[in-house]
């Protein structure tokens, strides 16, 4: 399997020049500012393509995040010192990998940094949509809650039910680890089956397809990258297969599911409610699933921690350093598996 860039840089004879395209955690841009030479974006607007491009044009190394899309037109315009694309994140379908190495750009990530963080927001959701947090919050917000019935705002317990887990790579088992202990059974679709340790170890069964998961499935939860593997492969057919009143969670990215079929679904009572962190037009988000009352929609925090977005920039520097040193990253991306 061949590699974004097949052969390791020598190494640098002067200070990296680093160009950060977002705003990081301050002790993280401390660091930046001690070992390279960096121009950071302290105001934090997301940068235009013509600004990217005039970066990539007078920078050995850039830091991207997942805001910046970065194509084959771009990278063919950098500049010849661009030699790292080091980015700052685990995903990275906003660059295109093929031409970085068509024309010797080395491009890295943050893998394994955010797992924690994100499965803990996918448990929010696979939590509060069932049992209907957001209504409640809204209830008490608008002054309208007139005491405990026993027939108010009844959710779905979660014990026994079907969580079918669609990617069971770092963050989907994660998210099987929280979810053994509120008692939901784990079925889980992947491109390719598990180790039997690993089943065991989450007391998870495999579904051969997709179709089939989301038969079962009472909750589904999204933990796979983007591609055009991936695009819209929750669509309304499939989302017609699941049982009424099922519950999907996305905290992977907003172009896995289509979104007007999601709509379509909550808005006649197929799903009971969604839970939503990423979108496909990000930062606009739909007003109807504003809306809807058991829709949790999240600003895109499933990685919003400090000690997360502080290890993912350590991570960046590492590489950054191992780079110019002369020496293979540890977190080289390799197509195929990104």
């Amino acid at each position: 399997m061949e590699s974004t860039s097949d052969t390791v840089e020598k190494r640098l004879e002067r200070t990296p020049r680093v160009f950060v395209t977002r705003h990081l955690m301050p002790s993280v841009e401390e660091r930046f500012g001690e070992l390279f030479e960096v121009t950071l974006n302290r105001s934090d607007t997301p940068l235009s393509r013509e600004e990217l491009v005039a970066a990539m044009q007078h920078c050995d190394v850039l830091v991207p995040t997942v805001t910046d899309k970065i194509d084959a037109d771009m990278i063919a315009a950098a500049g010849k010192d661009l030699r790292l694309i080091a980015n700052f994140g685990a995903g990275t379908e906003h660059i295109d990998l093929k031409a970085a190495g068509r024309h010797g750009i080395m491009v890295t990530n943050t893998p394994g940094v955010f797992t924690d963080d994100t499965a803990d927001l996918a448990m929010a959701g696979i939590i509060g949509v069932p049992r209907r947090i957001r209504e409640g919050v809204e209830l008490i917000r608008s002054g309208k809650w007139t005491g405990w019935t026993p027939t108010a705002l009844l959710g779905t317990k979660l014990a026994g039910k079907v969580l079918g887990i669609v990617g069971m790579g770092r963050i989907g088992q994660a998210v099987a680890h929280r979810a053994r202990a509120f008692g939901l059974e784990i079925a889980y679709h992947n491109r390719k089956r598990m180790p039997e340790a690993v089943e065991r170890m989450f007391a998870a069964r495999w579904v051969e397809t997709l179709d089939e998961l989301m038969a079962q499935a009472d909750i589904l939860t999204l933990h796979c990258p983007a591609g055009p593997d991936t695009h819209h492969m929750i669509d309304a057919r499939r989302i017609g297969l699941m049982k009424d009143g099922a519950c999907i969670i996305n905290t992977a990215r907003g172009d896995l599911v289509d979104q007007e079929a999601l709509i379509a679904a909550l808005e006649s009572g197929k799903l009971a409610g969604a839970g939503l962190d990423v979108y496909p037009d990000e930062p606009n988000v739909d007003r109807r699933l504003i809306r809807h009352p058991n829709v949790m929609t999240l600003p895109h925090i499933g990685s919003a921690t400090r000690e997360g977005r502080e290890d993912s920039g350590l991570k960046v520097i590492a590489n950054i350093r191992m780079w110019a040193d002369g020496h293979r990253p540890p977190d080289q991306v390799l197509e195929g598996l990104v």
